[in-house]
């Protein structure tokens, strides 16, 4: 489960640092990433098999991009 945790989430960390020249990463970036997978499944969808969002799901690396950036933003390491 680790190694499909890091495949969904480094992407969308990475692209949100980026996207806002972070200069560095803090533990609400950390905390942002992970609410954002877990928001990904909604209450629906959500059962014991299906705790973790697809790796083939497009929309995660977005959604997290946007939360990273903007944690870091808030948290005044964006430039």
């Amino acid at each position: 489960m680790q190694s499909r945790l890091q495949h969904l989430s480094f992407p969308g960390i990475f692209r949100g640092l980026l996207d806002v020249r972070a200069q560095g990463v803090n533990e609400e970036i950390k905390f942002a990433a992970a609410h954002a997978i877990a928001n990904t499944i909604q209450g629906d969808e959500l059962h014991e098999d299906y705790i973790i969002p697809s790796a083939f799901d497009k929309t995660v690396v977005k959604v997290i991009a946007d939360a990273v950036a903007d944690a870091a933003r808030k948290t005044g390491l964006a430039l």
